[in-house]
């Protein structure tokens, strides 16, 4: 069964390339997962030089001028050297290499043109990270950064964030439902809405009703509770809605099959991650009750569609209960298809897992459930003790 321990490139830049290399080779996992490109963060790093970590928005490599010379939208420029002799190192110790990708969240992109950004039903800009799969620059940033990452020598483009996001304001006095939420969300801008005109939406009355209804419980109306199907949303906002939603998975369908095959024709593979686990587990490892694969249509992941497109999907299986992690794994195996390469990705601790034997029972899940790999997340954010329960996981459930 394949394996692999994500990594972020300032921990190469802290430990050096041969120490962080060494160490995972000793956990007897088969590959490494670096952060390619990675998005803005303040990470507490208990190993590393530094035990808080301000990571900037980056591409740790030379952008190809040929992908980009001309465009719009051109990465940001990180610590450029960061990868150099890393797929060599990787080579000589037999572990295969991972290019982990965020390609939608970046801020300083769309701090410098905010038309690229989401747009509200308000009218408003919601997050300057937040980069609109629906744009055209966008889409073709998204692809060109496909290819400059599977010229790297990857064995796979593990691609973050390649879908809508949802909302997640930093303060809120208002006690906004999951709905309301996710109403407020939903991009209307004038891509997305041509989008969804072209299908036979009428995008101005979905855009009407979500101001509406939003509007309202910021004026003091008793937000709707429970959780978030197409069904309750239905019955709360109306048909028009609902079909906007729908609307979104072309957007994202279409996009995700242009960079697969920009990966493909580069020489690599494509690894799609819907952030949907994150999204409901990531704060305690207590998702709420849908499992991520039913619910990945809020972001706009249509996982079946991608099935016949995408050739491996990583799970971000974010639970403390192993039965949860195995449910999700085989809800995702059942929507994209028994042939897909699925892989679980687990946090070895806080907050998911309090002991080895958790993490064992975990990795044991997902194996059973039909992951054919178990990813390990993140080797700097978690003590060198959490890290020390990997090889047993491996020996023992895998």
């Amino acid at each position: 069964m394949d394996s692999s321990v994500y990594v972020f490139v300032e921990d190469l830049r802290g430990e050096g390339v041969e120490r962080v290399l060494d160490r995972i080779s000793a956990y007897g996992v088969r590959g490494v997962t670096i952060g390619a490109v990675h998005h803005a963060a303040r990470d507490i790093t208990p190993h590393g030089l530094s035990k808080l970590t301000i990571r900037r928005d980056g591409a740790h490599f030379p952008p190809p001028p040929d992908l980009f010379s001309g465009r719009r939208l051109k990465p940001t420029a990180g610590h450029q050297d960061a990868l150099d002799g890393l797929r060599e190192a990787c080579t000589r110790r037999g572990l295969t290499l991972h290019g982990w990708t965020v390609f939608l969240r970046n801020a300083t992109i769309g701090a410098a043109h905010p038309d690229v950004t989401v747009r509200d039903c308000f009218g408003d800009r919601g997050s300057p990270s937040d980069l609109c799969p629906a744009h055209p620059d966008v889409r073709e940033y998204a692809v060109a950064l496909a290819r400059a990452v599977a010229r790297l020598g990857v064995d796979s483009v593990v691609a973050e964030s390649l879908h809508f996001r949802p909302l997640k304001p930093e303060r809120s006095f208002v006690p906004l439902g999951p709905m309301d939420t996710y109403l407020f969300g939903l991009c209307f801008c004038d891509y997305c809405m041509r989008r969804a005109t072209d299908l036979g939406v009428d995008a101005a009355v979905a855009r009407e009703e979500c101001a509406r209804i939003v509007g309202g419980v910021l004026d003091g109306d008793t937000p709707a509770q429970g959780e978030v199907t197409r069904a309750a949303l239905t019955a709360y906002a109306g048909p028009d809605v609902v079909a906007y939603a729908r609307a979104r998975s072309e957007t994202v369908t279409t996009l995700v099959s242009e960079v697969a095959s920009a990966v493909a024709a580069e020489g690599s593979k494509l690894v799609f991650i819907d952030s949907t686990g994150g999204v409901k587990g990531y704060r305690d490892g207590l998702p709420s009750p849908g499992l991520a694969a039913h619910d990945a249509w809020q972001l706009g992941v249509d996982l079946v569609a991608l099935g016949d497109l995408v050739p491996a999907f990583g799970v971000l299986a974010y639970a403390r209960d192993a039965a949860r992690v195995a449910d999700d794994v085989g809800a995702y195996l059942r929507s994209v298809g028994k042939d897909r390469e699925v892989r679980a990705v687990l946090r070895p601790g806080h907050p998911d897992s309090d002991s080895a034997d958790r993490l064992v029972a975990k990795a044991r899940g997902a194996k059973a459930a039909g992951a054919m790999a178990v990813d390990f997340y993140a080797y700097g954010l978690v003590p060198h003790p959490v890290l020390d329960r990997i090889p047993a996981t491996l020996a023992e459930a895998l």
